[in-house]
């Protein structure tokens, strides 16, 4: 790829992620990096461009690039970049053309989907011919899905480490979340529904749905028939935990994770892994709970959805800095040791900002990794493969980014 004109291209980056994600390669991106901004309407790409060099003309500025999304304008994009990031969405919309694109050119493809099923036929559809280029496939890199990844993968590691076993049990919670949704966000979740028969969505909602082996056969001690129809569990270190919205995107990457390490051996045979969010109180576990299922069950009536559009930020358009200004996201993972002992480790991820802002680090620095990083297990695998399999570079370049990010083992 030594001949290519860019090292990194960012498509879609006149969107509410896309621009974050510019302003931050803009920032904090070594100033050498040959980039380019990528999208379908050229003025709002001149505009962007002309504010990321007020921002930081000491730098290498990014080209523009006006591609439309069919295949052979993404083809020609592809081949110009070594490491394409896509903040373009719907990714059941517009991300399949793109991923194509870059499994022929040869093209690291990364993208901040949380459409589970998009990921889910992608895999099914690319994988092998990526893994026969060398072409490292790596969704989910925001919000989702990389808090439960990495920190599911940072308590294997703990206890991998420090007694040599695997871990049971792996328990996430979202622990605080304050924001408001963009309209991508919105929109993405809408059109799952509309795009996907329901087999196809059901399928991919399974736990092992991206399994690369046959999935462990352990089940998790959060999920009896009684808690769920309580709505919630307690768990000790974490307190009390209701459903996660983000649980329908993370667990099948984190299981995807568990699969490509050692073919299941880092994290165990007897791997589990459950992500919940944290209530108050029973009542209000209880009432989220149900409100998450009505919403959901909502969602496939189409006067809903309808209505929905109408009343939420469009496609592009998402909450004001000053909206943002106080958001926090904190995380929480606890695993048990398959062990005897029964020791535990813990890991935690804390960011004081937008979501938005921080899916923008997540996904560039994935990509520097890609482009830029040293030795880790997924470019070696290539194919699809999941954030946690660009191990501890990773983790180490996230938390220089002010992602705060702790592990270690409990004393009780």
């Amino acid at each position: 790829m030594t001949d290519r004109p860019y090292e990194l291209v960012l498509l879609g980056a006149t969107g509410y992620t896309g621009t974050f994600t510019a302003e931050y390669v803009q920032e904090h991106v070594a100033s050498n990096l040959n980039w380019a901004i990528a999208g379908r309407n050229e003025k709002r790409l001149r505009e962007l461009a002309e504010k990321l060099k007020a921002m930081n003309p000491d730098r290498i500025q990014p080209a523009v690039e006006v591609v439309e999304v069919k295949n052979e304008d993404l083809w020609t994009l592809a081949k110009k970049t070594k490491v394409l990031m896509t903040t373009l969405g719907p990714y059941a919309k517009y991300g399949e053309p793109v991923v194509k694109a870059c499994v022929e050119a040869g093209t690291h493809y990364l993208d901040v989907t949380g459409e589970i099923t998009f990921t889910y036929e992608m895999m099914r559809k690319y994988d092998r011919a990526a893994k026969d280029k060398g072409v490292c496939i790596v969704p989910q890199c925001g919000i989702d899905s990389v808090p439960s990844d990495i920190l599911a993968y940072l308590c294997a590691k703990t206890i991998r480490d420090t007694l040599n076993v695997g871990i049971r049990d792996c328990v996430n919670s979202l622990q605080k979340l304050t924001t408001n949704l963009s309209g991508g966000t919105i929109t993405s979740l809408l059109g799952l529904v509309e795009a996907y028969p329901f087999s196809t969505l059901k399928a991919s909602i399974e736990p092992s749905a991206l399994c690369p082996i046959d999935p462990p056969k352990a089940k998790p001690s959060t999920t009896s028939l009684g808690k769920a129809i309580l709505g919630w569990r307690r768990v000790k270190d974490l307190g009390i935990l209701t459903d996660s919205p983000q649980a329908v995107s993370d667990v099948g990457i984190v299981y995807r994770s568990w699969g490509l390490f050692d073919s299941g051996n880092l994290y165990g045979p007897n791997f589990t892994f459950t992500e919940y969010m944290r209530a108050s109180n029973i009542f209000v576990g209880a009432l989220v709970h149900y409100g998450f299922l009505m919403t959901l069950i909502s969602f496939l009536l189409p006067p809903v959805r309808a209505l929905i559009k109408r009343v939420a930020f469009k496609p592009g358009d998402g909450p004001s800095p000053e909206d943002t200004k106080n958001d926090v996201q904190s995380y929480k993972a606890i695993a048990t040791a398959d062990h005897a002992s029964m020791r535990r480790s813990y890991a935690t991820l804390h960011y004081d900002g937008s979501m938005y802002y921080m899916t923008a680090i997540t996904l560039t620095e994935a990509a520097l990794v890609i482009s830029r990083g040293g030795d880790c297990l997924g470019k070696r695998l290539g194919g699809m493969i999941t954030p946690a399999t660009l191990e501890m570079e990773y983790v180490e370049r996230l938390q220089k980014a002010d992602i705060e990010i702790e592990w270690g083992m409990l004393d009780g």
